[in-house]
């Protein structure tokens, strides 16, 4: 089974809180996934700040076009490197 988001807010910094379905919690750093064309631009914090969990794909997402897998996220969340 996927891994489903069920709530999520920005917290400082590069830090976003997640909430998953199977009740697992915890603030995740994304300050080392920041690379690449669509991630270097939420190097700017005010950027990255405009996260917001998308209604539908249940994921997250940037004004830019910017989206993380929910499996990755799930995966830094549980301390895994990710795939």
């Amino acid at each position: 089974m996927l891994p489903r988001i069920t709530a999520a807010r920005y917290v400082d910094g590069f830090d976003v809180w997640l909430r998953f379905a199977d009740r697992s919690e915890d603030i995740v750093d994304l300050s080392g996934d920041l690379s690449g064309p669509m991630f270097e631009p939420l190097r700017d914090r005010t950027l990255f700040a405009q996260v917001v969990l998308h209604p539908e794909i249940k994921t997250l997402v940037w004004p830019n076009g910017a989206d993380l897998a929910p499996e990755f996220l799930y995966a830094r969340l549980k301390g895994h490197a990710a795939a």
